[in-house]
């Protein structure tokens, strides 16, 4: 699942400068400043959470240290803010961090707001069950899957399953009491939530097929003033893939 994209000149058209009216820290100022402000999440185990000792940890926790020696030469010469899901985007555009680390999928609508790096793994829409009747995708043919209401893996869903009967939730939440009181027989969503739930209570497994991709890249600010930065993010991106650090750190964190 873990696949890094090289060459691709999409990825080059997501850097097209713009101004910025705000005063976030370019590459100088951060080094001047002597540490990164990064925001993560902390309810998103295996990518960002809170460990049994409250400190943060997980997947991207880890790229964010990584990035902080890589850029000042310091694996703990970063300042962890952690966001909602609404603020991970809002957190860089408001200039409160200097770049978010926490599973922001690369889409449209939002490069028009913000700059992307390469990106650092990819995402999907998997299925997670509990019954022992389901151990692949075929099993789902007629069945009842939980989906977030507004999700773009409805439409994935519905292309491969068009005869299961999908039911919208609310909330990762809703959809667990759905599956543990027998109302559907999965749910469908994001590959890195799911590790965390198999993780969690291993009654819950995740099936082998992956519907869909989604690349989760480091957001930064758009302008020509954050080039420096968005080269060094991605030189360090770049170099992770080639030393083939990141395939390892993930597989160690149990992400696909």
């Amino acid at each position: 699942m873990l696949r890094y994209l090289f060459g691709i000149a999409g990825w080059l058209a997501l850097q097209m400068a713009m101004p910025s009216s705000g005063l976030a820290a370019d590459l100088a100022e951060i080094q001047s400043r002597g540490y990164l402000i990064i925001a993560v999440q902390e309810d998103r185990p295996p990518l960002g959470f809170r460990d049994s000792s409250g400190e943060l940890a997980g997947f991207e926790v880890d790229l964010a240290h990584r990035l902080a020696e890589a850029l000042l030469g310091d694996a703990n010469a970063v300042q962890l803010r952690p966001v909602s899901n609404v603020d991970r985007v809002n957190a860089v555009l408001a200039d409160e961090v200097d770049l978010a680390i926490a599973a922001v999928t690369l889409t449209e609508p939002r490069r028009r707001l913000v700059s992307f790096s390469d990106p650092y793994y990819l995402d999907g829409t998997g299925f997670i069950a509990q019954s022992q009747d389901v151990q692949q995708l075929s099993d789902l043919r007629l069945r009842t899957i939980a989906l977030l209401q507004g999700s773009s893996a409805i439409a994935h869903v519905r292309y491969r399953l068009p005869a299961a009967r999908l039911v919208g939730v609310e909330s990762y939440q809703a959809a667990l009491a759905l599956i543990e009181q027998g109302e559907v027989d999965a749910f469908a969503g994001d590959i890195s939530v799911l590790v965390g739930w198999a993780q969690q209570d291993s009654t819950y497994r995740l099936l082998p097929e992956v519907i869909s991709v989604e690349p989760l890249a480091v957001v930064l600010p758009k302008g020509v003033q954050y080039d420096e930065l968005r080269t060094g993010v991605n030189a360090a991106i770049r170099g992770w893939a080639e030393q083939g650090w990141l395939n390892e750190w993930a597989a160690d964190w149990g992400l696909r």
